[in-house]
């Protein structure tokens, strides 16, 4: 805690000398190496989605041809922003919400509302190439990842419980980097420092050849935050490798520890944040704010998981994977202090067989998956940052299984059919050892849950395809939403479920040079888990009627120049456009009828615009236009958010040689300067709605790779 508060002072003391060399590192190199472009080659990002394989659902297929809407986020999609973390290139997908309360708290929604995640990540299923990383009572601990270790991602839009279990939203799915490098042996270093004593560093070592691929990474983050109560520091290591054990078999390892501390400010109200948007959450008559309690979270955790492909003939192959991980993790907050200690076990496998003719390809999968989580939580009175008297102690054992089956057909490689089956059993085991009151252990158990799952696509050109799907999500209520920060069992807390609808169109024309994908949805889901708060400030949850939740989402991108030649030699333009009218349908709290109303927590529109450029001497500059409509905070929708305007820019130049490369960037974030709230906490007692994100802010780094 000591080297925590000490953080402000590091970083303000030695930010500016960083952005100076930063700048001065700049000049020298555009001035040295002017004269010698023979040695620079110009990058240009030639990769179009036909080329990607797509491996959501085992399709194995390209982009264009997979019966889903998915998104693609790859390396260089990455690498437009600071890669300090997930949040800006999350949200240029459409349909997809990240949040960033303070720096490190984190919330994550896919083509639904954050209704149930005060914090945290909920009703999305993640996986980390073949390994689950949601754990069995369904939380994701996604602040723990350093965006520097992620090479790609795929995000599923819509419900796929069908293969992927328990999920409303969707499914992200992301990708380590396994591919065999040019050379053997090859060194990252990078230094990034900016606006409110962020400082971000990253080292790296790659090793491979065609038998044995390594890599091991290195991160620190730490920010003092633009808010009182806001800072944050993450050091993470992680390794990962593929052994190439023969031609028919390979194995995978994904290891992991991360250290996280940041703090957590709190809501304020809309008229403190007009008058002064840095302030934490203030105390008042009957509550201390987050200063004097020293609101926050600190999470320690290991993570290891190991993946077998194999391949035992041409018709039959097999993926297992096993995974297990331990959380230390404490969270000192307005009304308790929160200490847990969590052993998660991971198992999945997936049997495939496939029949290959002329014109005619079958694909069957038959798996099962398995997860079990231990948790020994101990909850005490916060006294101003420390552990004081205790308020109760809980034993919790959570176990989640479910079957999956899944058949593709292709015919004359224009028609595919997919179609696929769930199983889903979900049971929690309470027991609260210091209540001699009530009877325990408590067990509660939802399923099994059959969640079936059918799509077709028709490609009508080699470039264009149709698709449509209909699917049955599911979501049990998770451990925090069982037991919340209120301290009562939430006995009677239903799963919700719903039944989604879709159709679309996705391809490309003029030699791939504008992709292109639109989607229309319409999904009613039931038993809506829905965020309440009591008098206290502490949350718990309902189950309202449902919501009905219907939108339109369009993604372009168009590369304009690719020509190595001119001085421009790249120029691509993009844009994703989400419309997401979604409303409450037969929701009634008490004597309050909200039915009809606009889901909470969701904006209206969301159009997300950019430019990507690069020259002819190596500089390149993107650039990224956000523009989010009005959100409404309440269910009764009696107060709303303001919506926002958001310019980022990045400008940089990469130096290429022969046997190493440099890359010296410098950015700004929102530049218009723009007042807004980037992750509210809906439904919040004493109008205390609003988490002001940064005005604007600038970074500046350098990346050496040999």
């Amino acid at each position: 805690m000591l080297l925590l508060r000490r953080i402000p002072f590091i970083c303000n003391k030695h930010f500016n000398i960083l952005l100076k060399l930063v700048i001065i590192t700049y000049f020298i190199f555009t001035l040295s190496f002017s004269f010698a472009q023979d040695t620079l080659h110009a990058i240009t990002d030639t990769t179009t989605l036909d080329n990607v394989t797509v491996t959501a659902f085992a399709s194995a297929a390209k982009w264009k041809d997979v019966p889903a809407s998915i998104a693609i986020i790859t390396k260089n999609n990455l690498q437009r922003y600071d890669r300090n973390s997930l949040v800006p290139v999350m949200n240029t997908v459409a349909g997809v919400r990240m949040e960033e309360r303070s720096p490190g708290s984190y919330r994550f929604s896919i083509r639904g509302s954050l209704l149930r995640s005060p914090f945290g990540v909920r009703n999305v299923k993640i996986y980390w190439d073949d390994i689950p990383f949601t754990d069995a009572t369904g939380n994701t601990y996604l602040q723990l990842i350093d965006v520097n270790m992620v090479n790609n991602a795929e995000i599923l839009k819509g419900p796929s419980a069908s293969f992927y279990g328990a999920n409303t939203q969707g499914t992200l799915i992301l990708h380590s980097d396994n591919n065999i490098p040019l050379k053997k042996n090859t060194f990252n270093i990078g230094v990034t420092g900016g606006s409110f004593g962020m400082f971000n560093e990253q080292a790296a070592w790659k090793y491979g050849d065609k038998k044995f691929v390594s890599n091991l990474q290195q991160g620190h983050l730490q920010s003092d935050g633009y808010r009182q109560q806001s800072a944050l520091r993450r050091d993470v290591v992680q390794w990962n490798s593929k052994w190439n054990m023969s031609s028919k078999e390979s194995l995978s390892f994904l290891a992991f520890y991360s250290n996280l501390h940041y703090e957590t400010p709190g809501g304020i109200t809309e008229q403190q944040m007009d008058s002064v948007p840095t302030l934490a959450r203030q105390p008042t008559s009957t509550l201390p704010g987050s200063v004097e309690q020293h609101t926050g979270v600190y999470n320690k955790t290991f993570f290891a998981g190991t993946t077998l492909h194999s391949s035992f003939s041409k018709n039959f192959g097999n993926t297992t994977s096993f995974v297990i991980n331990h959380t230390d993790f404490k969270n000192p907050f307005i009304t308790n202090f929160e200490k847990r200690k969590e052993w998660n076990y991971s198992g999945r496998t997936d049997v495939s067989y496939t029949i290959q003719q002329t014109n005619f390809k079958l694909k069957a999968n038959v798996g099962v998956e398995v997860q079990y989580n231990d948790s020994r939580i101990n909850v005490f009175d916060n006294d101003k940052g420390i552990p004081g008297n205790v308020q109760y102690k809980d034993k919790v054992h959570t176990t989640q299984h479910f079957l999956f089956t899944q058949l593709n057909a292709t015919i004359a490689s224009k028609l595919l059919l997919q179609a696929g089956l769930s199983r889903n059993v979900l049971r929690y085991w309470y027991n609260r050892l210091t209540d001699s009151v009530d009877i325990y252990p408590f067990i509660k158990k939802t399923g099994p849950t059959v969640s079936p799952r059918f799509a077709v696509s028709y490609a009508l050109t080699n470039n264009f395809s149709l698709y449509a799907s209909a699917a049955k999500g599911f979501s049990p209520p998770t451990l925090a939403e069982v037991r919340p920060s209120t301290g009562i069992i939430e006995r009677g807390l239903q799963p919700e479920y719903g039944w989604n609808y879709e159709a679309g169109f996705k391809g490309s024309v003029i030699n791939n040079k504008l992709e292109y994908n639109a989607s229309f949805y319409y999904f009613e889901l039931r038993q809506a888990i829905v965020l309440r708060t009591d008098s206290s400030g502490a949350d718990y949850y309902v189950n309202s009627g449902g919501t009905v939740q219907k939108g339109v989402e369009v993604w372009l991108n168009a590369r304009i120049i690719n020509n190595a030649k001119n001085v421009v030699t790249a120029l691509n333009v993009w844009n994703s456009f989400a419309y997401q009218p979604y409303r409450f349908n037969e929701y009634i709290v008490d004597a309050s009828n909200y039915s009809g109303n606009k889901l909470t927590g969701v904006p209206r529109v969301i159009n997300v615009s950019g430019a990507d450029i690069q020259t002819k001497h190596s500089y390149y500059l993107n650039i990224t236009f956000n523009y989010t409509s009005s959100i409404p905070l309440n269910d009764a929708n009696s107060v709303y958010a303001k919506r926002y305007h958001l310019l980022q820019m990045k400008l940089g130049r990469e130096f290429i040689f022969s046997k190493c490369s440099l890359n010296v960037f410098a950015g700004v974030d929102n530049l218009f300067n723009e007042l807004y709230s980037l992750g509210n906490d809906i439904n919040a007692l004493g109008t205390r709605y609003f988490n002001p994100a940064p005005k604007r802010n600038y970074y500046g780094g350098v990346r050496f790779v040999f």
